[in-house]
C-alpha cells in the first residue's frame, strides 16, 4: 500500500467543546485523531507526526517555515507517496501558499482540516481527512505540488481563499475553481495548476512586513507608522486596479526612498492590478514610483511571498523579478 504521511497542527479538525468554559480548544491528539478514522487503513499505510496543536489564527511565518522543513524531509523518505497536513481554516491558505514557496513541485502535499468541530454533529473532519489521504495517495496528484481539499474539492495552493466563516464549502477558487473533485472511487482533475511556482530558498521568513488595506478616504497613518517602524517591507491592499487615497503616494514615496519595498494588490477578491489609471494615487503614479505589482496574489499571499524573498537575501530589483516571475506579469 502507498505510505502517507500525516503532520497534525491544529486546528478545528482537532478541537472539541470544552464543557467547563463553552468553547471548542484543539485538544485532540496527532495519533487519537487518525485512530478516529479507521477506513484511512485501508486507502494507505498511515504515519503520523504530530507538529503542533494550536488554533491556527496562532500560526506564524516563522511556523510555516518550519512546517516546510518537517514536510520536506517526510518527502524524502523514499517509501512516502505523499503528505497530508491536517490544519486549522483560518489560515490554511497562507500555510499552504508558503509551502508551495517554499517547496516548489514536491509533493503531492494536502492540506485538510474541519469547519465543524468534534463535539458538533455532523462533524466534517473524517470526511475530510480520508479525501485529503486519497488524494496524496493517487499518483494522479504527484504532479499538483501543494493543494487543500475539503468538502471533495481539490484546489490549489497558490488560488484557494477561504470565502465564508462557517460554511462547509467555504474554500473557492475565484475565477478558476477547483482543479478537480475526490469521491470513493479516487481522483478527477479537471485542470492542472495555471502556472509553476518558482521555488524559493527554505529560509526563515523576515518579520516586520505588514499588510495594510486602502479605505475610501483612510488617512496615511499605517504608512507613516511602517516607515517610523523601520518595517522590512510592505503589502498594500489597493482598491481596484491598483490605486490609492492620494495622501498614501507620498507615503509610499518615503517608504521606498528609505529603501522599504512595497508591493501593491487589490482588495477585489478576483481580477488583477493593471495599474491602469492616472492622477495623484493612480495606479500610474505608483509605477512610476517604483513600487511592486503583486498581480492577482491577495494580500496576505503577497505578505507571505515578499517575507520569504526577502529572509532569501534578495534585493528589491530580485524581489521585483521573482514577483514578476511569480504572478506572470
Amino acid at each position: 500500500m502507498p505510505v502517507v504521511q500525516i503532520v497534525t497542527t491544529g486546528g478545528t479538525i482537532a478541537s472539541r467543546v470544552d464543557p467547563e468554559s463553552g468553547a471548542a480548544v484543539p485538544v485532540v491528539k496527532a495519533d487519537e485523531l487518525v485512530a478516529q478514522v479507521p477506513v484511512l487503513s485501508e486507502i494507505a499505510e498511515i504515519r503520523v507526526t504530530e507538529f503542533s496543536l494550536i488554533g491556527s489564527w496562532n500560526m506564524t511565518p516563522a511556523r510555516m517555515a518550519a512546517l516546510a522543513r518537517t514536510v520536506r524531509d517526510l518527502l524524502a523518505e523514499p517509501e512516502t507517496a505523499g503528505v497530508v497536513v491536517t490544519h486549522g481554516t483560518d489560515t490554511m491558505e497562507e500555510s499552504a501558499f508558503a509551502l508551495s514557496l517554499l517547496l516548489g513541485w514536491a509533493g503531492p502535499v494536502v492540506f485538510t482540516g474541519a469547519m465543524l468541530n468534534a463535539s458538533e454533529p455532523g462533524f466534517d473532519g473524517p470526511r475530510n481527512l480520508v479525501a485529503a489521504v486519497r488524494v496524496a495517495a493517487d499518483p494522479a496528484a504527484r504532479e499538483l505540488g501543494t493543494v487543500v481539499v475539503l468538502n471533495n474539492e481539490i484546489h490549489a495552493a497558490r488560488d484557494v481563499t477561504k470565502s465564508h466563516t462557517t460554511a462547509l464549502d467555504t474554500f473557492v477558487s475565484p475565477g478558476l475553481g477547483p482543479l478537480g473533485i475526490v469521491d470513493d472511487r479516487g481522483v478527477w482533475l479537471r485542470r492542472q495548476p495555471t502556472q509553476a511556482l518558482p521555488p524559493l530558498p527554505l529560509v526563515d521568513p523576515v518579520p516586520g512586513v505588514y499588510l495594510i488595506k486602502m479605505a475610501a478616504g483612510m488617512e496615511d497613518l499605517l504608512l507613516r507608522a511602517a516607515l517610523q517602524g523601520q518595517a522590512r517591507g510592505v503589502v498594500v491592499e489597493a482598491s481596484g486596479t491598483g490605486n490609492v487615497y492620494e495622501p498614501w503616494e507620498d507615503a509610499i514615496a518615503d517608504l521606498l526612498a528609505a529603501g522599504i519595498p512595497v508591493v501593491v494588490v487589490s482588495r477585489c477578491p478576483g481580477g488583477r492590478v493593471t495599474f491602469t489609471y492616472g492622477g495623484r494615487g493612480g495606479g500610474r503614479a505608483l509605477t512610476a514610483l517604483g513600487v511592486i505589482s503583486g498581480g492577482d496574489l491577495s494580500g496576505p499571499k503577497a505578505r507571505l511571498a515578499l517575507m520569504f524573498a526577502l529572509g532569501a537575501g534578495w534585493d528589491r530589483e530580485r524581489v521585483r523579478a521573482y514577483f514578476a516571475q511569480l504572478t506572470g506579469d
